[in-house]
C-alpha cells in the first residue's frame, strides 16, 4: 500500500494535468511524426522527454517539500520551463503547416479552455485510483485529441500546455509564500542548532548580553584582527549584536 502523505502530489491538479499532457503528447508523436517530417527522430525524443519532465519534476519537487522548499520551487519551475518548450513545439508544428493557433475568442479555444478537471477522490488504493482519475481527465479532451487531425490535436495541446504553465506559476507563488512564512529545511536546522547552543550556554552559566540581557553563546570570529578567536555573542543575533570578550 502507498503511504498517502509520502505521495501528496497525486492530489495536485498540476500533476494530473501534466500526466494528461504527457499521455496525449506520446499519442501525438506516435500518430503524426514519421521519417518524412522527423527523419532522425529528434523531434519525437525532444517532445516526449519534455512531456515526461513535467509530471516527473512536479512529483520530485513536491516530495522535497518537507526537506527543502527551495528545491521544491526550483523543480516546479523546471516543470514550467519544459512545458513552455513543449508548447513551442506544438506552435512550430502549426506554423510548419501554414496554420495559426486558435484565437482565444474562437469557439474551439473556449470549449477546450472551459473544461475543468474533477477533484481527486482517492482512498487507500492511491496508485490504482489515481490512474483511473488521470485517464478519465484525458478522455474529457478526446473530441480534439482523437479526431485524426494533427492541427486540432496540436491546438488542443497548446491550450493545455499554456494553461498548465499558468497553474504552475501560481503554485510557485504559493510555495514562495510558504517559504517566507515557515522558512526551509536549512533555516529550521539553523534555528534548532541555535536553540540547542543557547540552552547549553544557559546551563553553563554563560554571561547575559550587556544590551538586551539574553543568554550569550560562544562564537569564533571569522575575519578581522580577532579572526579565529572565541568571543561571547548575544544568542538573538542578528536582532541584537551585543558581545563580550572571553
Amino acid at each position: 500500500m502507498i503511504e498517502i502523505n509520502k505521495f501528496s502530489y497525486y492530489w495536485l491538479d498540476t500533476w494530473v494535468l501534466a500526466n494528461v499532457i504527457q499521455l496525449a503528447t506520446q499519442d501525438f508523436c506516435m500518430r503524426y511524426l514519421n521519417r518524412n517530417n522527423d527523419p532522425c527522430g529528434r523531434m519525437f525524443d525532444q517532445m516526449t522527454m519534455a512531456a515526461r519532465s513535467a509530471p516527473a519534476n512536479i512529483a520530485e519537487g513536491n516530495s522535497r517539500h518537507s526537506t527543502s522548499k527551495e528545491t521544491e520551487m526550483k523543480l516546479t519551475d523546471v516543470a514550467r520551463a519544459t512545458l513552455s518548450e513543449l508548447a513551442n513545439d506544438y506552435l512550430n508544428w502549426l506554423l510548419r503547416q501554414e496554420s495559426i493557433p486558435w484565437s482565444i475568442s474562437s469557439s474551439e479555444y473556449q470549449a477546450v479552455n472551459s473544461i475543468r478537471l474533477d477533484r481527486p477522490e482517492y482512498k487507500d488504493d492511491v496508485l490504482h485510483q489515481s490512474s483511473i482519475h488521470i485517464l478519465a481527465q484525458k478522455h474529457k479532451f478526446d473530441t480534439w485529441l482523437c479526431n485524426g487531425d494533427s492541427l486540432t490535436s496540436a491546438n488542443c495541446l497548446l491550450v493545455l500546455c499554456n494553461r498548465l504553465v499558468l497553474m504552475l506559476g501560481r503554485q510557485i507563488e504559493r510555495q514562495l509564500e510558504s517559504f517566507k512564512e515557515e522558512g526551509g529545511f536549512t533555516e529550521g536546522l539553523t534555528a534548532e542548532r541555535l536553540a540547542f547552543r543557547t540552552q547549553q550556554s544557559a546551563n553553563a552559566d554563560a554571561p547575559s548580553c550587556p544590551i538586551c540581557g539574553e543568554p550569550m553563546i560562544k562564537r569564533v570570529a571569522k575575519k578581522g584582527i580577532n579572526s579565529g578567536k572565541e568571543f561571547w555573542s548575544c544568542s538573538t543575533y542578528p536582532r541584537c549584536n551585543g558581545t563580550r570578550n572571553i
